[in-house]
């Protein structure tokens, strides 16, 4: 089979975006299809396993690196699509909203978020694509504008510690503020300033390289992986681009070569070194074999990049 067959043979969750972002679909069927995510599939099993009082795995972070709290199922589930109006999706984001608290910062309700920015960020995106904004909201974008540093990023290290931006930190703040964004028309102009300003930080480092001497920042940065929880690499930053942007900014382009250098010849990309960390379960292939997730991701941003 071709690479659009083998990408349409897999969950409703790769099969709806396909048809979205490579296929031009009409909206009425990819509706239908991204419909399955919450009855069947990956984000029904991801649905099924929730305890009643809101939890995934017991904790709302994940200790010692796991994978399956309530933050990383809900991300999850986010990078998934399923839809945030289906039913299913609504009781368990309630069951989430009234019984999840964040434990070590004073049972703070979880979608107010805790301290740290990269988690502030994560948290805003879910508040935001799973319909939670308000007072939790609230509460956590005048902390991220005001934890802005002086280079135009984040970092979760406090300031005392840190003065540098990280990559992984500054790309969670600039998906949670471009979600706030797409979810509240008429959002105040400063948070738009400040995505902007976080963009130039990424943008001047050509997205993974040091601005000072050109080398890539950290290997890991050209690692493809998915889920990429709070991790940064060039595809993850990429597809955040061609979310916030219609036309690309030319900066990317050693990203993008970067990107297609390690495509294989047939037209698809292979899995990354999955991140540490107990999961529910698999979502993508093993290392070095053929992965339907970054290959989607890839091609909907070669797709964008080439203006088609």
């Amino acid at each position: 089979m071709d690479v659009t067959e083998w990408l349409l043979d897999s969950d409703p969750s790769i099969r709806w975006q396909v048809m979205r972002d490579l296929l031009d679909a009409p909206p009425g069927e990819v509706a239908a299809e991204r419909a399955r995510i919450a009855t069947e599939g990956w984000g029904a099993k991801l649905l099924a396993l929730q305890s009643g009082d809101g939890y995934w795995g017991g904790d709302e972070y994940g200790i010692d690196g796991a994978r399956t709290s309530v933050t990383w199922t809900l991300h999850l589930l986010r990078r998934l699509g399923i839809d945030p109006d289906a039913p299913q999706t609504r009781s368990a984001i309630a069951r989430v909203r009234d019984g999840v608290v964040w434990r070590e910062w004073g049972d703070l309700p979880y979608f107010h978020g805790e301290v740290e920015e990269c988690v502030n960020g994560g948290v805003l995106a879910l508040a935001a694509y799973f319909g939670e904004l308000g007072a939790g909201s609230d509460r956590i974008i005048p902390r991220l504008l005001q934890e802005q540093l002086d280079d135009d990023g984040w970092n979760c290290e406090p300031r005392e510690e840190s003065d540098r931006s990280s990559f992984d930190s500054t790309l969670c703040v600039l998906e949670g503020l471009l979600a706030y964004e797409q979810a509240v028309p008429g959002a105040p102009p400063e948070i738009a300033a400040s995505r902007r300003r976080g963009e130039e930080y990424l943008l001047e480092r050509g997205l993974f390289r040091r601005r000072s001497t050109g080398e890539i920042v950290l290997p890991r940065y050209a690692n493809l992986i998915f889920p990429p929880y709070w991790v940064y690499d060039v595809l993850r930053s990429l597809d955040y681009f061609r979310t916030a942007h219609e036309r690309p900014d030319p900066r990317i382009a050693d990203a993008i070569d970067l990107v297609v250098s390690q495509g294989g010849g047939d037209g698809r990309w292979p899995a990354g070194s999955p991140w540490r960390g107990e999961v529910h379960f698999a979502v993508d292939a093993p290392e070095g074999e053929p992965s339907r997730w970054n290959t989607v991701r890839a091609l909907r941003v070669l797709r964008w990049y080439e203006g088609r």
